[in-house]
């Protein structure tokens, strides 16, 4: 967990990122995030912190943006979605359930 101190900066810096990308409305669950973050690096590799973390944003994304404007699906809840989804493989991972790959794949 970050510092308080580290907290505030990290936020201070979403909120700017978030203006400098035109997407104001943007609330971000930070400890979800770190700790994604800190579960994929233990469970692959240091390397898989922030492209884990950018591959559950972008499937939150594309679910939350799915339906029309009036679309049910809340921001909140397809990043809920997505990160069960990477903590489950990352779990896998940890107890050597890992995906396979196959001829299919």
């Amino acid at each position: 967990m970050p510092s308080d101190d580290e907290a505030q900066v990290l936020s201070q810096w979403s909120q700017e990122l978030a203006r400098a990308l035109h997407i104001l409305d943007l609330e971000v669950d930070q400890e979800l995030v770190l700790d994604l973050a800190r579960k994929s690096a233990d469970s692959v590799i240091h390397a898989a912190a922030p492209v884990t973390a950018f591959m559950v944003g972008y499937a939150a994304g594309l679910e939350a943006g799915k339906g029309s404007r009036g679309s049910d699906v809340l921001p909140a809840v397809a990043t809920s979605k997505a990160a069960d989804i990477a903590f489950r493989l990352c779990s896998d991972r940890a107890e050597g359930k890992g995906w396979e790959p196959t001829n299919q794949s």
